[in-house]
């Protein structure tokens, strides 16, 4: 059976459309002269925006708007020979990635129809890399397509957002990532709804909490900590336990990786299992545990993001419940928690621990210390009596 493309994709039906009729333009020799040839695919995170990305170059490598199997895989595997990833597992993207793929984009094709050029996370681009990439952007190989993938048109350089054609995503419904995990990786229903509704719609984080009891079990602690923040020296202490449970999660998902990837790595170099590194391999292997270690940066970093947003979810659901909003929490578990905490602060003070997350937020992405911008956004979170009106008495 033919796999489809777009089979693993949820809630995105309008971005579907126009590159299905895209690549299905580009397969017909007629119309392939008039396709746009620079792409970029904007959604939230979690929304499905890379996924979408190598569903297109699997359509345009394949010459059939619905795929083909052995391109699939090799799509997949990131092996086809006329596909090319442009990624980061720092924070930015390097002008030397970029150049290096730049060249490669000038190649014709050498099995596909079409060479294609990822760029995950082109918002890690600064500007200076960016404008690298715009030279190419302007005026690009025949048969050479870019897609660029980021959160928003926003946070490219706006010579860039006006050479690309722009795709927006949606953020997929609970109900449509619920089923995916169902369908995809055989979840629970009950478990898939839950774990879609913690996620906010996020997809791989869908996946992990669906699929990770450890996960779960420190997205709880996490809520649970915040919950308790009764002084300042708890607020220190939760911090420190906070960032304890980002390392713990970034270790989770990065140490499996890391293994695999040194073992690959030592058997293409045809190094056995126990023997030593041979002095003039060592350097490669230098070169890739210095990769790992940028990689666990940029992971302990995500790891702390992911807590805020869940605090911010939690704070969100104290405050729809101070004010009464007939809208469903995302914290269903912790309910009866919310209401306690919602009844011991006013809707001000809720308001502003969470302009305090979306501060430690950005603090962080400025390269605070994180431990500083947490200890300074759960200080916030204290619930402290309202100043009586002057005039009252004691």
């Amino acid at each position: 059976m033919t796999v489809t493309v777009w089979s693993d994709l949820t809630g995105q039906d309008a971005a579907i459309d126009v590159l299905r009729a895209a690549a299905a333009a580009a397969a017909d020799s007629r119309g392939s002269s008039d396709m746009t040839h620079s792409w970029l695919l904007t959604g939230p995170p979690g929304s499905g925006r890379s996924n979408l990305a190598y569903a297109f170059a699997e359509a345009l490598l394949s010459g059939d708007p619905d795929g083909d199997d052995s391109v699939h895989a090799q799509v997949m595997a990131r092996s086809h020979p006329d596909l090319h990833v442009l990624a980061t597992e720092g924070v930015i993207i390097k002008v030397a990635d970029v150049r290096k793929i730049v060249e490669r984009s000038h190649y014709a094709p050498s099995v596909g129809h079409h060479r294609v050029i990822v760029v995950e996370d082109a918002d890690r681009m600064t500007e200076q890399t960016s404008n690298v990439l715009l030279k190419e952007l302007e005026e690009p190989p025949e048969r050479t397509v870019w897609i660029l993938c980021a959160p928003s048109e926003a946070d490219l350089i706006p010579t860039i957002r006006s050479r690309v054609r722009s795709v927006r995503l949606q953020v997929p419904g609970v109900s449509a990532v619920a089923d995916l995990l169902v369908r995809r990786d055989g979840v629970e229903p009950e478990l898939a709804v839950r774990a879609a509704r913690e996620a906010q719609s996020h997809i791989g984080m869908a996946h992990r909490l669906a699929t990770s009891p450890e996960a779960r079990e420190r997205r709880d602690e996490t809520l649970r900590l915040a919950l308790g923040v009764r002084s300042t020296p708890t607020a220190v202490m939760t911090a420190a336990r906070m960032l304890e449970i980002a390392g713990d999660d970034a270790k989770a998902i990065t140490e499996l990786r890391d293994a695999e990837e040194r073992e690959h790595a030592l058997r293409s170099l045809g190094v056995a299992p126990g023997q030593a590194v041979p002095a003039a391999l060592r350097s490669q292997i230098r070169a890739l545990e210095e990769d790992q270690k940028r990689r666990a940066t940029r992971s302990l970093r995500d790891g702390i993001d992911r807590i805020l947003v869940d605090l911010a979810s939690l704070f969100r659901d104290i405050l729809v419940t101070q004010l009464g909003a007939q809208v469903d929490l995302v914290n269903l578990e912790v309910a009866d928690h919310i209401a306690r905490a919602a009844a011991a602060a006013t809707p001000a003070q809720t308001l502003a621990t969470l302009d305090a997350i979306q501060e430690a937020r950005i603090r962080i992405d400025a390269n605070v210390q994180p431990a500083l911008a947490l200890e300074a956004m759960l200080v916030s979170a204290i619930r402290r009596p309202e100043p009586a009106p002057r005039g009252a008495r004691a």
